[in-house]
């Protein structure tokens, strides 16, 4: 399947940088997972011309990680707060409420024009101790206190809530909580009433893991909406959390579940999507992995009122999944070092992307970076990357459209370069290069090295070989490598997410500074 590493950001790409290719004939193949040419569309405008949104997790600790929040901003078109809404968060000590974790997700959404998720008005977990030590008849008054608090400080930022979160056991009885204890089964429709009162604009969901499949606790979920539609509580919805592993079966009739909720007039969620398995991953998992995604956005698309899907967060640097799971993980689209992985080709099928080795800009070039450094020294007068290109795709390239960026940052002395290709199977008179300075700065990255092909082509499955690159100032005034946003001590060739491709001057690869 091919895979994709989106342009990050709304920067336009440009000509572009290290690592390149030329002629194929006689060049060696290489293994590992294929990375396809960036599509023409995101995952959330795909699945907007369906009619839904394709969100993402995430958190505050995240953000701070420039790459990641390039694919988050420009990939997804809804985000949910993994925990800065959460009790423990806004409102550690009764009666004094802390706003400003979730003020930065939901500004992030605001400046990225994505619609962002509420989670969680009432759950049992993540709360403060304060609240468990509560008399019983004052858990009532704290807990409306809370939801009117927060829904009234997120009204009209946030789209939809999670009023209540996981209220079910795996067998369909009440989960135990303070809430439960003191108002037994009527504390949901307390907290439905409340958000309403405190946002009658947002969207109320009851949300909950293990009822994606017909089954004992989605058929309690089923029992406690029809109860609280026949009462007149404000519901809207029910999130399915879907967090999947490969070891255990799909979720039984999935698509039959979600239709039974919307028939009931509600709208269906899935609301954390991820697909765990035991580690190490291989071939056959990820497999497995790609065909759970798959069937999870086609059981949505098949029913009119499920609304989006949401993945607990896109890839497996931030997943939840190792901590609370030991022993497995790979639960994500993307890997830890933000590369495409099967999965995400499969869920672009899914939402109907057309081939993307098709005809049309780029040939159909489907090429990944692969990069390591040629000089362990991070503080001398040079800067030295080994690069080479793989086209994983099914047709030749020509190496003439295609151009690779390498971002450093020059540091004082000298603004002028000299740039050398010292080896290259395809021969160095077919390589050219030269450094660039990049605007606006980001960190790690004020200029790039850029290189590109003056002839030749590279046939499906092959590699240009190592393209030993080099430059200096012409000062030969020193480097430091060492927080540059493409360098990295590696000293094997690996998938390299930092340095960009471009063909036909669109980005196929890699995420921009």
């Amino acid at each position: 399947m091919d895979l994709v590493m989106r342009r990050s950001g709304g920067r336009l790409a440009g000509p572009c940088a290290l690592l390149a290719g030329a002629l194929a004939l006689g060049t060696a193949l290489l293994g590992g997972p294929a990375v396809a040419a960036s599509p023409e569309t995101t995952l959330h405008e795909l699945a907007s011309a369906q009619g839904r949104y394709f969100g993402s997790a995430t958190d505050n600790s995240e953000l701070t990680d420039t790459a990641y929040t390039a694919v988050l901003g420009s990939e997804f078109g809804q985000i949910t707060p993994g925990n800065s809404m959460k009790w423990d968060t806004t409102e550690p000590v009764q009666g004094q409420f802390k706003f400003a974790k979730g003020d930065v997700i939901t500004d992030f959404g605001r400046q990225h024009g994505q619609s962002v998720r509420g989670h969680t008005l009432v759950w049992h977990s993540q709360l403060p101790s304060w609240v468990g030590a509560l008399p019983p008849e004052q858990v009532e008054p704290a807990m409306v206190n809370h939801i009117t608090e927060v829904a009234t400080h997120y009204r009209g930022a946030v789209t939809a809530w999670d009023v209540v979160n996981e209220p079910f056991n795996e067998d369909g009885t009440y989960r135990t909580s303070p809430f439960h204890t003191a108002m037994g089964s009527d504390y949901i429709a307390t907290a439905l009433r409340a958000a309403h009162a405190a946002d009658p604009e947002a969207k109320l969901y009851l949300n909950d893991y293990n009822i994606e499949g017909l089954g004992a606790k989605s058929d309690a979920m089923y029992a406690l909406v029809t109860e609280l539609l026949a009462e007149g509580v404000p519901l809207d919805g029910v999130g399915m959390q879907a967090h999947l592993a490969v070891q255990y079966g799909f979720p039984y009739e999935m698509r039959a579940n979600m239709q039974r909720f919307a028939d009931l007039g509600l709208d269906v969620a899935v609301t954390e999507l991820d697909v765990r398995m035991q580690l190490p991953a291989d071939a056959t998992k990820l497999a497995t992995q790609s065909s759970y995604y798959q069937r999870v956005v086609e059981a949505c698309l098949a029913v009119e009122r499920c609304v989006g899907v949401t993945v607990w967060d896109w890839t497996d640097k931030y997943s939840w999944v190792p901590s609370t799971f030991p022993g497995q993980g790979a639960a994500n689209l993307y890997d830890e070092n933000l590369l495409p992985k099967p999965a995400l080709a499969a869920v672009r099928t899914a939402l109907g992307a057309e081939d993307d080795d098709g005809e049309g800009e780029g040939d159909g070039a489907t090429l990944k970076a692969q990069y390591r450094t040629n000089d362990s020294a991070t503080g001398d007068n040079q800067i030295k990357p080994g690069l080479q290109l793989v086209n994983t795709g099914s047709t030749a390239v020509s190496l003439q459209d295609v151009t690779v960026r390498y971002w450093f940052t020059g540091e004082n002395g000298a603004s002028t370069y000299s740039t050398w290709c010292d080896w290259s199977p395809l021969g160095c008179s077919a390589v050219t290069s030269r450094v660039a300075a990049w605007n606006p700065a980001a960190a790690g990255a004020d200029h790039y090295l850029e290189a590109g092909f003056r002839s030749g082509s590279l046939a499906p499955g092959a590699s240009t070989g190592e393209i030993q690159l080099r430059l200096n100032k012409t000062d030969w005034s020193r480097f430091d490598e060492s927080d540059d946003y493409s360098h990295s001590g590696a000293t094997s060739y690996a998938d390299a997410a930092k340095v960009a491709v471009y063909v036909g001057g669109e980005l196929v690869w890699g995420i921009e500074p």
